[in-house]
């Protein structure tokens, strides 16, 4: 792609039919008016997105550039696709872009002032241009002249590829090209194909910095006691740190340096499947006007959102400003952290409630990134699947997994970190036979680990996963935190226990410059 071809994006955008950073109400009654959306009884926008109700990983693309190449960690999820695909796909969206009517936003991701990148989300929709507006950082007014992107995301969903001729697996394409700094998104309405490609973006980037980039939610106590919680989607990251006590940094996507934390985003994407006023009020009050609600269903006669019906899918998102959460930190930045929670949604039930973890096992879980996929997050998952996620987030790590765990175990022996691993799975029994762990009891839980209640508890050791499991945390059941001990057949238990063990050491495997010890879990 060369300087002529650039000049068309900016040739397009000067047409006269592409509209700069309109107000939230625009957005909204633009969608409403021409997009198919409606407003709920709270206020919220509500859209559905069609055939795609959740990320496609197996179409996200690298661009395999020299300025890359040698970095980026090919595998099933980094995948590449050469620079001629890449220009033929831009060329392709250009053409498409010249006729129709584009939305864009100017804001920022990261904020941090040193590390703070300039962005512009280009798309085809309005009640994208509000989600990107209301995922990213808002520039000031003065901050927008002479506006100049770091990076540009263009979302044109109505514009499909043809495998055949572009070069891709299915009408579904998201493009990163870290040479030309951009992304190119065509075939899927699901917006948060927009702020993963960013994270992902800002997840190379960073570690050449010395900053760790970190798939988690962050909160901070009124003693200024910082909290991070590493997780998968639908594992409880938002649900988590959204907590009465404690103020929110972010509930997703965050950076470390030596000073502290910051949140990329300036806003909330939560999951919001059986949400609930009583059980998670803090995201229940968020959802107001202002906030883009994906895929939730809403009582035609009353307008009241049902988020316990699934018919589009479990993955109903909530897509709203941080300030629209009670108590958010103004400017989303932190101090150093002191407690770090490992959150796994196992759906073999044999992993326990919670667990203190020593700094080889806080590698070891860092790298493994166990949890059960649960259904809707991707393109075709009903049902919980078992997965290994580097760094509890492998698709959007580009990087070799030990620069971020290197980054992370450094950041942890420096400065005294405290870790643990909570499973907010299954118990009782797998995924159809026991049930999910009661919210309340990993509530507190959580908040045991983080004001230190659990420092000097009793500890028994698990026979199979040599994790270290409090024998007594205020507010929950002793019974219970021993899985053990809520299973009817103790042979079961121990049998699916070493199943999933050898699922660890299988897949941890593949590590081969980790120490040999670190490899078995047992």
């Amino acid at each position: 792609m060369d300087n002529t071809a650039e000049l068309t994006i900016q040739e397009v955008l000067k047409s006269g039919r592409a509209r700069f950073n309109l107000s939230i109400e625009k957005l909204t009654e633009i969608a409403v008016r021409k997009e198919g959306g409606y407003i709920a009884a709270n206020g919220a926008l509500c859209v559905n997105t069609g055939k795609y109700t959740g990320r496609s990983p197996k179409d996200r693309f690298i661009v395999d550039e020299p300025i890359v190449h040698d970095y980026v960690n090919w595998n099933k999820t980094n995948l590449p696709i050469d620079p001629a695909t890449f220009k033929r796909l831009y060329n392709k969206a250009v053409q498409y872009m010249k006729d129709k009517e584009l939305y864009v936003f100017d804001g920022f991701v990261c904020n941090h002032d040193k590390y703070r990148m300039p962005i512009r989300v280009i798309t085809e929709f309005a009640f994208q241009n509000l989600f990107a507006q209301q995922l990213f950082i808002k520039p000031k007014p003065e901050e927008r002249k002479g506006f100049n992107p770091g990076f540009t995301v263009i979302a044109l969903p109505d514009l499909k590829a043809v495998p055949e001729l572009d070069g891709t697996r299915s009408e579904v394409f998201i493009v990163i090209s870290f040479e030309k700094k951009m992304v190119l998104i065509g075939g899927t309405k699901y917006c948060g194909e927009i702020k993963k490609s960013m994270f992902t973006v800002m997840n190379y980037l960073l570690p050449f910095k010395n900053v760790l980039p970190m798939h988690c939610s962050a909160n901070v106590g009124q003693k200024g006691d910082v909290a991070l919680f590493f997780g998968l989607s639908g594992t409880g990251k938002t649900t988590l740190s959204a907590d009465n006590d404690r103020r929110l940094i972010g509930d997703d996507e965050h950076g470390w340096t030596e000073n502290g934390v910051f949140n990329f985003e300036g806003g909330c994407y939560a999951k919001c499947i059986n949400l609930s006023k009583k059980k998670e009020p803090q995201i229940w009050n968020a959802i107001r006007r202002g906030t883009l609600l994906e895929n939730v269903v809403v009582d035609k006669n009353t307008g009241l959102p049902d988020y316990d019906d699934a018919r589009y899918t479990e993955n109903t998102r909530a897509a709203f400003p941080i300030e629209h959460m009670k108590d958010a930190v103004p400017g989303g930045k932190g101090g150093r952290p002191s407690t770090i929670i490992f959150l796994t949604a196992d759906a073999s039930g044999v992993l326990p409630p919670i667990s203190r973890l020593t700094l080889q096992q806080a590698r070891y879980y860092f790298l493994s990134g166990y949890t059960s996929k649960l259904a809707g997050t991707e393109n075709g998952i009903i049902e919980p699947v078992p997965t290994f996620s580097t760094c509890f987030g492998e698709p959007f790590m580009l990087l070799k997994p030990q620069v971020y765990a290197d980054l992370l175990v450094e950041k942890i022996k420096k400065y005294g970190v405290k870790v643990f691993l909570v499973n907010t799975g299954w118990t009782g029994g797998p995924y159809g036979i026991g049930k999910r762990i009661n919210l309340e009891y990993t509530r507190a839980m959580v908040r045991a680990a983080i004001n230190g209640d659990l420092d000097n508890a009793s500890y028994v050791t698990h026979p199979v996963f040599k994790l270290e499991m409090p024998t007594h945390c205020p507010g929950v059941p002793d019974a219970i935190l021993n899985p053990a001990n809520t299973w009817d057949n103790i042979s079961e238990y121990n049998k699916t226990a070493r199943e999933l063990a050898h699922h660890f050491s299988q897949n941890f495997a593949k590590y081969r410059d980790v120490r040999e010890d670190l490899k078995k879990i047992n």
